[in-house]
């Protein structure tokens, strides 16, 4: 290895790998995003807090930051990226998936449990933060909130705007959606979410929290969100609605 390469590691991962040529790391498999990621990344070093001191939400930068998330109160890491390094074993304790293509839900729910038992701050990443590891956290809030696919999407979306679900965690967490509640309770208006299809300027941008319908903030976080609006005044869990797919596709 060359002088100029060790003392350049990468900034993100703090190994040496060519990153701005897009070479992978051999040690902890991080790249570069490419740029429809780097477009939806949330800027910020610091996680996204979803249920306050306790939950929160990021990418494998925000995991690499150890002073900051410290500084956070957070101790525990759930690492849903096979490929993605525990880089500080010795100060978090750790949690990983092991499927990189199908995630193990009630896996990872079960360490989520574990940690709010015993009141620890926990971060839940993946590569980018905006698929993976925020299904996980949805699949906790359908869970152990009793909250409806729709109200976690909801509930997370505000708190990460970055998310972005890929077509195919989109059907697990329907699949999920299924298993816990026997059916998917809606489906949503394609006109409102398009979740990683090709951006179509004439599609309208959820609105939450608007003057339509009552807002889920209005609640204790113990208490399922009954109805909120959804877009141009589109409700969801609508009274007697039958069982139905919700249409989440992406890139």
């Amino acid at each position: 290895m060359r002088k100029r390469e060790r003392e350049n590691p990468c900034l993100i991962c703090g190994h040496y790998h060519k990153y701005e040529e897009g070479e992978v790391c051999g040690i902890c498999g991080h790249r570069m995003a490419d740029t429809s990621e780097r477009s939806s990344i949330q800027v910020g070093a610091f996680p996204s807090e979803i249920l306050p001191d306790f939950l929160y939400l990021g990418s494998y930068d925000n995991a690499s930051r150890s002073e900051l998330l410290k500084a956070q109160g957070i101790s525990r890491i759930l690492n849903t990226v096979p490929s993605c390094q525990n880089l500080y074993r010795n100060s978090f304790l750790y949690h990983s998936l092991q499927d990189d293509k199908s995630l193990s839900f009630d896996d990872a729910i079960q360490f989520l449990e574990q940690c709010e038992r015993e009141k620890a701050r926990v971060l839940v990443h993946c590569m980018s933060g905006k698929s993976r590891s925020p299904a996980v956290v949805m699949s906790y809030l359908m869970k152990c909130k009793g909250w409806r696919l729709a109200q976690s999407y909801q509930w997370v979306k505000e708190r990460r705007a970055s998310v972005e679900l890929t077509q195919v965690v989109s059907q697990q967490l329907q699949e999920y959606e299924q298993k816990i509640f026997g059916s998917n309770e809606t489906t949503f208006p394609a006109e409102t979410f398009s979740f990683g299809f090709a951006k179509n300027d004439a599609v309208p941008v959820p609105a939450f929290n608007t003057s339509t319908g009552p807002s889920i903030f209005d609640r204790p976080l113990d208490v399922p969100p009954q109805q909120f609006a959804f877009g141009a005044g589109q409700t969801v869990n609508q009274p007697n609605s039958g069982v139905g797919d919700v249409s989440m596709g992406g890139a």
